[in-house]
């Protein structure tokens, strides 16, 4: 039985596992990281397409299934263990094994799951600003995580993620779905979303710790003025004694609030708290 403390549901409609990988547009080269392989029905599919597969699942019962379900795929490796080390890494052992993958096969490496519940935000977190980088991300998520994925400036669900994938690349909504096609049902509603890297994009960020750093900040007093989220600054960021230049550099506005602020906005902070960091951080 599928453990719930694992948010384990089980995509089990054959026709939105296609949607899925047809949605990866998926080439012979590819490294794909599947989190959450259950008995290896998405994986099959993956294998199909891919020139490697590296599946997580952190169940043992689950995995030594895949195993036997996939022992004739020479391109896809199992790997019992939980994807995270801690909130903010990537285990090691997965991270080894998609960089060997990578030396194979020269495409993209994409993350492409029905992602467990409880670990969707913090994988997807980790594969943009991490030492692993995805080039792009096809998922099926909790419908409230993909409202905050594909969330604008100002509406209910904005926020780091909203602003991280924003930053980053592009995003769009694929297919929402019901509890009925996943086993066991879940009590919410799910959706399918696809992301797409742009390193265009995620060049502008200087640094990305500061910029993890300047949007923890504000977000975390989501609906303060930024003028006084400011001043709750700690670390190397409380260093900074000119915010209201920094907001009149940006052409923000001091009294706004941190979920009405853009990702490029954010982006623009991080700038100048990188470029000045010799000065301002005293």
């Amino acid at each position: 039985m599928p453990d719930k403390r694992l948010g384990q549901h089980f995509l089990i409609d054959l026709n939105l596992m296609r949607l899925l990988i047809e949605a990866a547009q998926i080439g012979s080269d590819d490294v794909v990281l599947e989190v959450g392989c259950g008995t290896g029905s998405l994986t099959q599919g993956l294998s199909e397409r891919a020139g490697a597969v590296i599946a997580v699942e952190i169940d043992e019962k689950l995995a030594e299934i895949a195993k036997g379900q996939l022992a004739d795929k020479k391109n896809v490796e199992i790997i019992t263990i939980d994807i995270l080390k801690n909130k903010n890494t990537i285990s090691p052992v997965v991270a080894e094994a998609i960089a060997s993958a990578r030396k194979r096969c020269r495409g993209r490496f994409l993350l492409v799951a029905n992602l467990p519940y409880n670990a969707a935000s913090a994988v997807m977190m980790n594969l943009i600003t991490g030492s692993v980088i995805a080039d792009a991300m096809y998922v099926t998520v909790q419908k409230e995580i993909a409202e905050r994925m594909t969330a604008c400036p100002g509406g209910k669900h904005y926020g780091t993620l909203s602003i991280f994938l924003g930053a980053c690349g592009d995003v769009k909504m694929i297919r929402i779905l019901k509890p009925t096609v996943f086993w066991p049902q879940p009590q919410v509603w799910s959706a399918m979303v696809g992301f797409v890297r742009s390193e265009e994009k995620a060049r502008r960020i200087k640094n990305v710790d500061i910029f993890s750093d300047v949007v923890a900040l504000f977000m975390q007093h989501r609906r303060k003025m930024i003028k006084g989220c400011a001043r709750l600054a700690e670390g190397e960021l409380a260093k900074i004694d000119d915010w209201q230049g920094i907001f009149e550099k940006c052409s923000i506005n001091p009294t706004d609030r941190p979920e009405q602020i853009r990702p490029d906005d954010y982006i623009a902070l991080e700038n100048i708290c990188s470029r000045d960091s010799k000065t301002r951080y005293k």
